[in-house]
C-alpha cells in the first residue's frame, strides 16, 4: 500500500513524511480514526515507506522486494493484531497468528476498508466477543526481543486496539515505552474511551480526519465511473466523510430511498395522529406494513432506519433552527423536511432520546416488531 492510493488528507500524509524526514517519527502512535476512514491503509502505507528500499520524497517505490511482500501483507517485519476469537476451524486458544491468512484476505478483499462489524461477519462471531487477547501480548513481547529480518524497522499494527482485552494490556506498558531495536507500534481505534489511559500516555496521537464531500466525491467517482454527479452528491453529502457508508449507500440505493420513504409515510401519519386527523389521513395500517418489512430485514436495517431517523431530526432542527448550512440531506430528503417545520428543539431533543432507546434495545436483541411500534407512539408522545 503506497500512500498515493490512501484515501486520507494530503496534508496528514504530507504530516507524516515530515516527521520520517526529519528523524522524529515516535516509535508509538495512536492513529485516532473516525468511521469509514483509510486508517489501516495509512498504517500499512507508512510502514511500507519505512522500509523501502529505493524510497522517493513522497512515496515508496511500489517494486522493490520489501514493497512486493508489503503489497501482500507478507512482509517478515510487519506483525499485525487484531480482534480474534475462536472459529470453527480454530477451536481453541485463538491469537492472530493463527487467523492471520483469513485477516490478510478479508483486508485485501476490501481494498484496506475495513470495519468491525464486516471482519466479525468473516469470523462469524456476531454473538461473540473477539479480543486482542494475552496470547497476542505474548507474541508481541517475543518478537519485539527479536533483531528485525531485514535489518530496518519492525513494525507492530493494532487494528481495534479498543478491544484490548484490559487484563493483558499490562503486558505491553514497558514495550510500547521502551521497545527494543528499531520498531515502531501504531494503534488503531475508533474508541479511545474504550482504551486504557496508560496505554494512551504511551502514544503520539494521530487524528485521521473525516473526509470532506469533494473527497469522498472524487473517491467514489474514481470507484463508480457509471454513478452520475446528482447520485455521488447526494450520497456524499448524507455519509458524513464515511467512505464505507458511501458505498454502502450506493449499493443499496434502492433501499436506502425505500427507508427515506417510510420515514415521510411515518411522520406523516404521526402527524396526522397528532393532530386527530380522519382515520384514513394517519394511514396507521401502512406503517405497520412498512415496520414489518424492515424488522423482515435483520438487526443491521432495523439499526439503520433508526439512524436514519436520528440524521433526518437533526437535520430538521438545524433546518428550524436557523442553521441551515449545517443541513446535510438529498433533495428528496429536502423535500420530506419541509413538511414538518412546525418541529421544534423541545420535540425533536425527546424524539431524539426515544429513537436512542429503541437503539439500545434493538442492540440487546428486543422484540423488533413491538420496540418499532413503541417507538411509533413515543414519537407522536414527544411531539403532542
Amino acid at each position: 500500500m503506497q500512500f498515493k492510493d490512501v484515501l486520507v488528507s494530503p496534508k496528514l500524509k504530507e504530516q507524516l513524511l515530515n516527521q520520517v524526514h526529519e528523524h522524529r517519527i515516535s516509535h508509538a502512535q495512536f492513529f485516532l480514526a473516525q468511521p469509514g476512514n483509510h486508517a489501516f491503509a495509512l498504517a500499512v502505507a507508512l510502514a511500507q515507506y519505512l522500509c523501502c528500499e529505493h524510497p522517493t520524497d513522497t512515496d515508496s517505490c511500489g517494486t522493490c522486494p520489501s514493497c512486493v511482500q508489503f503489497s501482500k501483507l507478507s512482509h517478515p517485519d510487519l506483525h499485525i493484531y487484531f480482534p480474534n476469537c475462536n472459529t470453527k476451524t480454530i477451536k481453541k486458544d485463538s491469537d492472530s497468528i493463527l487467523l492471520a491468512p483469513e485477516f490478510k484476505d478479508f483486508v485485501i478483499k476490501n481494498n484496506y476498508h475495513i470495519t468491525m462489524q464486516d471482519w466479525l461477519n468473516v469470523l462469524e462471531g456476531e454473538n461473540k466477543q473477539p479480543s486482542i487477547n494475552i496470547r497476542d501480548c505474548s507474541n508481541i513481547i517475543n518478537h519485539n526481543s527479536m533483531r528485525s529480518y531485514m535489518g530496518g524497522y519492525k513494525v507492530y499494527i493494532l487494528w481495534a486496539v479498543d478491544r484490548l482485552y484490559h487484563s493483558a494490556a499490562p503486558k505491553l506498558l514497558k514495550t510500547l515505552e521502551e521497545p527494543d531495536g528499531q520498531s515502531l507500534f501504531i494503534l488503531i481505534s475508533e474508541k479511545p474511551d474504550q482504551i486504557l489511559s496508560t496505554i494512551l500516555s504511551r502514544t503520539q496521537l494521530v487524528k485521521i480526519p473525516r473526509l470532506t464531500d469533494e473527497e469522498l466525491m472524487d473517491a467514489l467517482k474514481a470507484a463508480e465511473p457509471d454513478i452520475d454527479d446528482q447520485t455521488i452528491h447526494d450520497i456524499a453529502v448524507i455519509s458524513e466523510g464515511n467512505y464505507n457508508k458511501a458505498l454502502q449507500i450506493y449499493q443499496d440505493n434502492a433501499e436506502q430511498r425505500e427507508m427515506i420513504d417510510t420515514f415521510d409515510t411515518m411522520m406523516t401519519s404521526i402527524m396526522a395522529f397528532v393532530h386527530q386527523r380522519p382515520l384514513e389521513e394517519i394511514n396507521y395500517a401502512q406503517v405497520q406494513t412498512l415496520f414489518g418489512v424492515i424488522v423482515k430485514q435483520g438487526r443491521e436495517k432495523q439499526k439503520a432506519f433508526v439512524e436514519l431517523i436520528l440524521r433526518m431530526l437533526r437535520n430538521l432542527l438545524m433546518q428550524n433552527t436557523g442553521s441551515a448550512n449545517l443541513v446535510k440531506v438529498t433533495d428528496q430528503e429536502s423535500g420530506i423536511l419541509s413538511k414538518f417545520k412546525n418541529l421544534n428543539l423541545v420535540h425533536i431533543t425527546k424524539m431524539t432520546e426515544e429513537c436512542n432507546k429503541a437503539l439500545y434495545h434493538i442492540n440487546r436483541n428486543g422484540n423488533t416488531a413491538l420496540i418499532f411500534t413503541d417507538l411509533y407512539f413515543k414519537l407522536a408522545g414527544c411531539v403532542k
